[in-house]
C-alpha cells in the first residue's frame, strides 16, 4: 500500500467523510484489520474561503502547493485534494510535487462514461458551476455538463452557510431537488454532486436523477492509486 496524502478542511465536514470512505474501502478490499496509511493536512477553511471570495486563486494555489510538498516530504506517495472548488488550482499542486495527484473530476468522468451518460447536471459552489475549470475537464472526456440557469446564488449559499457548518435543512434539500428537476427538464441524464458537502443533502433516495457523489468516487480512486 502506498501512503495517501490528503489536503482537507474545505470543509472538515466532507474531509471526515473522505477519511471514513477511504478506510472502509481499503478494509473491504484487503480484509481483516487493514486500514489506509493516510496523512491528512486539514487547513483552516476561513482564510481559504476569503481568498475564494476575493478571487485570489494564485495565493490559495501557493498555499495548497506548499501543503502538498509537505505531504510528499512526510512520506505521501499519492495526493488528493478533498474539495471540488479548489481543483481550480490543481496545476499549482501538480507543479509542486513528484508523486501522482488524483484529480476529483477523473473518477467522476470514468463512472459517468461507464454508465453510458453523456449529458449531466453539475451542482457545486458558484465557482465550480460558473468557472470553466471543471466543465472543461469533463468536456475533454466527451461529457456535456449543464449548470442551473437560476438560483445559483442560493445553491452556493446553502453550501457555505449551512453544509460547511454541519447544518442540514429539509427546505434546502427541496431547493436542491428542484434544481435537479430543472436540469433533468433540460436534458441532463444524471447529476454530479460537484461539491463534497452536497452528499449531506442529496442521494439517490431523493434525487430525480442518478447521483454521482464526487466525494465517494474520489476517495475510492485514491484507494485505487494507493494499491497500484
Amino acid at each position: 500500500m502506498k501512503t495517501i496524502g490528503l489536503i482537507g478542511g474545505m470543509s472538515w465536514e466532507s474531509t471526515a467523510h473522505y477519511y471514513r470512505v477511504i478506510n472502509q474501502d481499503m478494509a473491504a478490499r484487503l480484509g481483516g484489520l487493514h486500514s489506509a496509511p493516510l496523512i491528512v493536512h486539514s487547513v483552516d477553511f476561513a482564510p481559504i474561503a476569503d481568498m475564494q471570495a476575493a478571487g485570489d486563486w494564485d495565493g490559495a494555489g501557493r498555499q495548497l502547493a506548499d501543503i502538498a510538498r509537505g505531504l510528499e516530504a512526510a512520506g505521501a506517495e499519492v495526493i488528493g485534494l478533498a474539495t471540488n472548488t479548489m481543483h481550480i488550482v490543481a496545476d499549482h499542486i501538480t507543479g509542486a510535487i513528484t508523486v501522482p495527484f488524483v484529480h476529483i473530476a477523473d473518477p467522476t468522468s470514468d463512472a459517468l462514461l461507464g454508465d453510458k451518460f453523456e449529458t449531466v447536471g453539475l451542482l457545486g459552489t458558484r465557482f465550480t458551476m460558473e468557472m470553466g475549470f471543471y466543465r472543461d475537464r469533463l468536456a475533454q472526456r466527451g461529457l456535456i455538463a449543464l449548470i442551473p440557469e437560476v438560483d445559483r446564488t442560493n445553491l452556493n449559499g446553502i453550501i457555505y452557510e449551512e453544509l460547511c457548518r454541519g447544518i442540514v435543512r429539509e427546505e434546502s434539500r427541496r431547493i436542491y431537488v428542484n434544481a435537479i428537476e430543472r436540469l433533468a427538464a433540460r436534458g441532463a441524464e444524471a447529476v454530479i454532486l460537484g461539491c463534497t458537502e452536497i452528499t449531506m443533502l442529496i442521494d439517490d433516495s431523493v434525487s430525480p436523477l442518478p447521483v454521482y457523489d464526487t466525494t465517494e468516487l474520489h476517495a475510492r480512486a485514491m484507494v485505487n492509486a494507493a494499491l497500484t
